[in-house]
């Protein structure tokens, strides 16, 4: 049995982990990423609106990725925890930016 390597994924271009978790961890070739909420990491504090806490959270997450010498275009899955259904289509708009070629993928695939 081979022992794999694991490596703590830590960046200032995201919120710190404020508990005992860390950004991210690598294993091997695989990333783990934690949760991200829309916080910014300079200021310490929420946009006023979803789309901006979207797209905060979003960036929060390719900081990551990046800093792990990855993309948004690896990524394999996603959750995404909305408190008002209202919110979808601004959220997945902004989204969808962010995967903007997986989707291209898609729709050729079809």
């Amino acid at each position: 049995m081979t022992s794999m390597h694991k490596e703590i994924v830590i960046t200032t271009d995201a919120p710190s982990a404020i508990g005992p978790y860390s950004q991210a961890v690598k294993l091997g070739n695989v990333l783990y990423t934690s949760g991200q909420l829309g916080l910014d990491p300079v200021s310490g504090t929420f946009p006023a609106t979803v789309g901006e806490q979207t797209e905060r959270s979003l960036l929060n997450v390719k900081a990551i990725m990046e800093v792990a010498g990855t993309s948004m275009d690896q990524v394999i899955k996603t959750t995404v925890f909305l408190k008002d259904m209202n919110d979808f289509l601004k959220v997945n708009e902004i989204y969808g930016r962010f995967f903007a070629q997986r989707i291209l993928l898609a729709a050729q695939l079809k």
